[in-house]
């Protein structure tokens, strides 16, 4: 285990397989009446299917959080989405158009 992080108490200890991280450009969400399940997956090349094109998922990571933490889980995201918004500028969707244009293309 090579990182190690304090934060509010605990003491997070990531080993060294997982330092790299996985990476996902989707995920699902579905819940039992216990827990909230998150699929990460990593989109691939469409597909053709019949008449119909479809995109396959490959799920990268599964994980579960128990109902219990789930408002913690949504709140750490709102304050790191602020915080990435405050330092980096509007996070733009694909197909949004940026509500302030970028400093390169101000003239």
């Amino acid at each position: 285990m090579n990182q190690q992080r304090i934060d509010g108490g605990y003491q997070w200890r990531v080993p060294a397989e997982m330092e790299g991280g996985t990476y996902a450009n989707l995920v699902g969400v579905w819940h039992t009446p216990y827990d909230f399940t998150l699929d990460f997956a990593a989109t691939m090349q469409p597909e053709q299917v019949g008449d119909k094109v479809v995109v396959p998922a490959r799920v990268t990571s599964r994980v579960k959080v128990p109902v219990t933490v789930i408002f913690d889980l949504i709140r750490a995201l709102n304050e790191n989405m602020t915080k990435y918004e405050q330092q980096y500028g509007a996070i733009v969707r694909p197909g949004q158009q940026p509500l302030i244009p970028p400093d390169d293309l101000i003239s």
